[in-house]
């Protein structure tokens, strides 16, 4: 016969006894309620003194369940996750969640910062997080809701929106003065920026002075950069030239903060391209809305836009 609603035990008393249940330990159901051990030990007594049976058999360092208290764990567990998730879903909708936005370190210095005041702008209501770094992330499980990743056609997620490709040339700041680089001797009295990653070869000085036939042209001196953001900030320090990634320093170029600087060899493209993907097939508005401006602003920089 069912209890009625006076007589049933607290849910403070259950969701303690499920808490140990779930973890078998009282410490660590302790640490997942913020509490003390000890206080999660007087919730297991007081439900069992409303009850009048054992639930749990506590041994020296391990406890285990009575029958009794493995049938009530059976039940109480499943209700206790349906109101975690019910509640859990309520509190959600009623509250405005960033869009979490994850890119590289380059990318998002180089070409995400200088746009972001735009969004805010065109959608004042709406928080933008951007996680910024290196590595490939889970996005359902480390809660990101749009990325933008750097790959081939080849092997870009299915779905995910091209925003735009890459092309290769040297650019340097306007303070060198060079226009332009004709021979083998003009490199001998530079200072080239060379980015350490030999992932991609397109983006090494040896590669290209390789692909205009000057494989043994001597550069004064050489600097290296792990991080290709911090590359580009040497450049803009006129302390060298770079093989500039052209679409993703634009902003820089539009502002003639760097100048692309004339070579032989043709501007050529890299293969790779940047990709928009998004972690839900049926992303919230405003997730929506981040992405949708991502796409506009890629394709305002391919037609020539400011």
């Amino acid at each position: 016969m069912p209890l009625s609603l006076l007589r049933m035990a607290s849910l403070d008393l259950v969701r303690g006894f499920v808490a140990v249940g779930r973890r078998m330990s009282i410490s660590l159901a302790a640490q997942d309620l913020c509490v003390t051990q000890s206080a999660v030990s007087k919730q297991v007594h007081a439900l069992e003194a409303q009850l009048g049976v054992k639930l749990l058999v506590r041994g020296h360092r391990s406890i285990s369940f009575t029958a009794e208290g493995e049938r009530l764990f059976r039940s109480a567990d499943g209700v206790v996750q349906q109101l975690q998730d019910v509640m859990g879903g309520i509190r959600q909708a009623g509250e405005q969640r960033p869009v979490t936005l994850s890119a590289s370190i380059g990318m998002t210095g180089l070409w995400l910062l200088p746009r972001l005041a735009h969004v805010q702008k065109l959608h004042p209501g709406v928080d933008v997080r951007v996680s910024s770094n290196n590595r490939l992330a889970d996005l359902r499980n480390e809660g990101i809701d749009l990325a933008i990743r750097y790959t081939t056609p080849a092997l870009a997620p299915a779905g995910a929106l091209r925003l735009f490709g890459e092309t290769v040339a040297p650019v340097a700041h306007s303070s060198l003065g060079l226009k332009s680089l004709r021979s083998a001797g003009a490199v001998s009295g530079l200072y080239l920026l060379a980015f350490d990653d030999p992932q991609h070869p397109w983006l090494q000085w040896s590669d290209w002075l390789a692909s205009v036939g000057w494989a043994d042209a001597k550069p004064q001196a050489v600097l290296h950069f792990n991080q290709y953001d911090q590359l580009i900030q040497a450049a803009l320090a006129g302390q060298g030239v770079a093989l500039g990634r052209l679409e993703l320093i634009q902003p820089l170029l539009d502002e003639r903060r760097l100048v692309r600087v004339a070579a032989l060899e043709p501007v050529q493209s890299s293969g790779h391209a940047y990709w928009l993907i998004q972690a839900e097939d049926e992303p919230r508005e405003e997730v929506r809305h981040v992405a949708a401006w991502l796409a506009a602003q890629a394709q305002q920089q391919q037609s020539g836009g400011a």
